[in-house]
């Protein structure tokens, strides 16, 4: 099904108000995170931010409790002698936390959620949409890919959003194509697992998807996408079947989806929290039975 489609049929059931804790990898401030935020509260979800203050790219899943700053937030978004937490004074549901993307989804699960959402902990974690896309062996060393793992193995259905487009900006940046396109599409996924009702995945699993290149003549509307499931990596020979789709017992790697010629094809993959490697067949048909309506086939 193509996204804008999907879109019209998904609000009807969104009404309710989901609790999102929202991080990255690439910072509080990088404009990514900031659109991503915008297109979720747009679609009547209730968010929170809690990322790194600077650019934490590439530290998995390193965990160490936040210390002051001894230098300023990324793109002097917050000033040096800045306390270890803290928030935009303007925008209190702008959090930092000066350390790595699994400390920032932690705080924003442990004691940011009591706080904005009077809930022990919030309905679903989303990580991105990242700098770069984290195919195959990448998620393992993936920040993003690191925080929404962090909040699966809390109990938290995760997803983690990765863009091919794009380069290190600032939130008060103009806009780009790329930036509202992959917002739409994460926004998409997000709205259209939390329509299917509790539990929204399989325990200690997560979403990894990822979107191919957005420039002016290509993939440049969200409505030119269709989201294939996939896997994170090729299966060793001998291993078990994924589950039946498109007429196969093996799914497409999600490098395979994202680099198919002739359309606009995002991965989306089902990965085992503790390990970051694929789920099984019963977890993928979970996810598969959920999100159906939107997967599609790529071409032959």
């Amino acid at each position: 099904m193509y996204v804008s489609a999907l879109i019209l049929g998904l609000l009807p059931l969104v009404a309710h108000c989901t609790n999102v804790i929202l991080s990255n990898d690439d910072g509080w401030a990088e404009i990514n995170i900031r659109t991503f935020y915008n297109a979720l509260t747009c679609a009547g979800h209730s968010v929170v931010l809690s990322a790194p203050a600077e650019n934490e790219s590439g530290t998995g899943s390193l965990d160490f409790p936040a210390k002051p700053l001894t230098r300023a937030c990324e793109f002097n978004s917050c000033p040096s002698g800045s306390p270890a937490e803290g928030y935009n004074a303007s925008m209190p549901r702008f959090n930092y936390v000066n350390s790595y993307p699994v400390t920032a989804m932690r705080y924003g699960i442990q004691t940011l959620s009591p706080t904005f959402f009077g809930a022990a902990t919030p309905d679903i974690a989303v990580a991105g949409f990242n700098v770069g896309a984290n195919l195959g062996l990448a998620a393992l060393g993936s920040g993003t890919v690191g925080a929404a793992t962090a909040a699966a193995k809390e109990g938290i259905p995760a997803i983690a959003f990765s863009g091919t487009t794009g380069v290190q900006t600032a939130w008060t940046a103009p806009l780009e194509t790329y930036m509202t396109v992959y917002a739409t599409l994460s926004a998409t996924i997000t709205q259209a697992l939390v329509a299917t009702g509790k539990p929204y995945l399989p325990t200690n699993t997560w979403l990894n998807v990822n979107y191919p290149a957005v420039n002016g003549s290509t993939c440049a509307s969200a409505a030119d996408f269709k989201f294939v499931l996939s896997r994170i990596n090729a299966a060793l020979p001998g291993a078990a079947p994924d589950v039946q789709t498109c007429g196969s017992t093996r799914l497409p790697t999600e490098t395979t989806v994202v680099s198919t010629k002739g359309g606009c094809y995002a991965s989306v993959s089902v990965g085992v929290a503790t390990t970051k490697v694929d789920a099984s067949a019963a977890q993928q048909g979970v996810v598969l039975g959920k999100l159906k309506g939107m997967l599609a086939c790529l071409p032959c």
